[in-house]
């Protein structure tokens, strides 16, 4: 019979977040995969946990995925840590759950900490919706695609971001969002908690003024109701209103609905929408 592979939450700063079942299930499997072989063995140690340690990160997921892989399936149960946190999270360990998927080998989350989650709840912005990107791409394209996809997006937003990034990656938001709300959280759970709840633009200033430290959580304001609705308003001018009962027909709806819902939109009458559109 195959192994089972346990995905390990860790502290995200402070060793006491720890869960008891984490740590039972560290010193039960018979090896450990680590993003950082070093920083797993300083949380090993801090609890007195002895364990054969093994490197797994971005740049060898599917060499030491396969490796991975072969010794569960020939009996081994094994735990896979991050640095911090929750593994398959904007992490590689995404690629070693599908490919143990791909080999029916169970595999359980021992839940605990998770950065995004720590920011959001503490960012005082909406938490009933929210949308989590992660770390953004590098390339301007990429970047610039990414961001523009999110133009229109209603929830709450979250990413990730290195401390030399930061002060690029604000500036990309202000240049694509606006003056948005947005709450910068660094060193979560650690000594040196900070959580700043700004606009973007003194958030460029701040860290303008002192130099970003610590790996950060950025939460910022999704779209307005009063913003997407004049966004409408303006896409509408941009159309005729024979093309947008057009494009609504398209969409599934009636010629009777289409004309009631552009009527609505456009603040005109019912009668008048059907008179321009006698032709559809």
């Amino acid at each position: 019979m195959s192994g089972e592979i346990y995905l390990v939450a860790t502290p995200i700063g402070n060793l006491g977040d720890i869960t008891l079942r984490a740590l039972e299930v560290l010193k039960e499997v018979d090896f450990i995969a680590a993003e950082d072989t070093r920083q797993t063995l300083k949380l090993l140690n801090h609890f007195g946990i002895k364990k054969p340690l093994i490197s797994y990160h971005e740049h060898n997921k599917y060499e030491s995925g396969e490796k991975i892989i072969k010794r569960v399936l020939e009996g081994e149960n094994m735990a896979l840590v991050t640095d911090a946190g929750t593994p398959g999270v904007s992490d590689p360990g995404e690629a070693l759950v599908k490919m143990a998927i791909e080999k029916d080998i169970k595999v359980s989350l021992i839940p605990g900490p998770t950065a995004f989650v720590y920011g959001l709840v503490v960012s005082g912005l909406n938490t009933s919706r929210f949308v989590f990107e992660g770390f953004l791409p590098v390339d301007k394209k990429g970047r610039k695609e990414r961001l523009n996809a999110l133009l229109n997006e209603e929830r709450t937003i979250i990413f990730y971001e290195a401390p030399h990034k930061l002060i690029r990656t604000l500036e990309d938001l202000y240049k694509t969002f606006g003056d948005r709300r947005i709450a910068l959280c660094r060193e979560l759970t650690k000594k040196y908690e900070e959580i700043i709840r700004c606009t973007l633009s003194e958030a460029i200033e701040i860290f303008k003024e002192k130099k970003p430290l610590g790996e950060f959580v950025l939460v910022m304001e999704g779209l307005s109701k009063e913003e997407a609705k004049k966004r409408q308003e303006e896409s509408l001018k941009e159309i005729s209103i024979e093309e947008q009962v057009k494009l609504y027909m398209e969409d599934g709806l009636s010629k009777m609905d289409a004309i009631k819902r552009v009527a609505k939109e456009r603040g005109l009458s019912k009668s008048e929408v059907y008179r321009r559109v006698l032709d559809l």
